[in-house]
C-alpha cells in the first residue's frame, strides 16, 4: 500500500503534468472536434494505455536503457518525431479533416485509439520522464515494482479523466466551431502546424543528462 501522504503529494503533481499541453492532449482535442466525443475519449484511452507501457518499461528497467544509451534514445526519438510530422502533413492535406457529415467520420474510433497510443509510446521523453518522476514517490519500505506500477496506473488514470473531460467539452462546441469553412481550414492549419512543430521539437531534443 502507498502511504496517503505520498498520494497527497503525487496526485496534484500528476494532474499538473497531465494538464500541461502536449501532443497527446492536442491529438485528443483534434479528434474530438473532428469526429466527436467518443473519438476523443478513444484517443484519451490510447494515451492512457501508452502510459501503462511506459510504466511497465520503467518497472522492467527498459526506460533506463533509453536514458543511458544515446543510440536507443535517438532511434526511438527519430521514429516518434517522424510519426508526428507524418500526422501533421496528413492533417494538412486532408481537406475534410474537420468537416462534419451525418453519415461518416474521418476516422474510426479504433484508429483514434491506435494513433494516440502510438504517439505516446514512440515519445522517449515520456519513457525517461516516468523513470525520473515515479521513483520520487517510492517508499523504501515497500516493493519498488508494485509502487512504481501503482503510481503509473494512477498517472494514466488521471490523464484519461482529464483528456476525457477535454473531449466532452470540445465535442460540444464542434458544430459551432466547424460549420464554417474558414474556421475548419484554420483548425486544420493550426493542428497540422502544431503536430509538425511537436515532431520537430522532439527531433531536436537532446538525451537527458547530455
Amino acid at each position: 500500500m502507498i502511504n496517503p501522504s505520498v498520494l497527497l503529494a503525487f496526485v496534484p503533481a500528476a494532474l499538473a503534468l497531465n494538464v500541461a499541453p502536449g501532443p497527446d492532449s492536442l491529438y485528443t482535442l483534434k479528434r474530438s472536434v473532428s469526429d466527436g466525443r467518443t473519438a476523443g475519449v478513444a484517443a484519451a484511452a490510447g494515451t492512457s494505455t501508452g502510459c501503462l507501457v511506459h510504466t511497465t518499461a520503467a518497472v522492467l528497467g527498459l526506460s533506463a536503457v533509453l536514458k543511458a544509451s544515446a543510440l536507443a534514445f535517438t532511434a526511438v526519438k527519430t521514429v516518434g518525431a517522424a510519426y508526428l510530422v507524418y500526422l501533421g502533413i496528413r492533417t494538412f492535406r486532408n481537406r475534410e479533416e474537420f468537416e462534419i457529415t451525418p453519415e461518416t467520420t474521418s476516422q474510426t474510433h479504433g484508429e483514434s485509439y491506435r494513433q494516440a497510443f502510438t504517439i505516446n509510446v514512440l515519445n522517449p521523453k515520456v519513457a525517461v520522464f516516468f523513470l525520473a518522476f515515479l521513483p520520487q514517490f517510492v517508499q523504501p519500505s515497500g516493493s519498488f515494482a508494485v509502487q512504481i506500477f501503482t503510481l503509473g496506473v494512477l498517472f494514466g488514470t488521471l490523464g484519461f479523466c482529464y483528456q476525457s473531460i477535454l473531449a466532452v467539452f470540445s465535442s460540444r462546441a464542434r458544430r459551432a466551431i466547424t460549420e464554417r469553412k474558414r474556421i475548419r481550414d484554420a483548425l486544420r492549419y493550426v493542428s497540422a502546424s502544431v503536430l509538425v512543430g511537436f515532431g520537430v521539437k522532439l527531433a531536436l531534443e537532446e538525451r537527458p543528462g547530455v
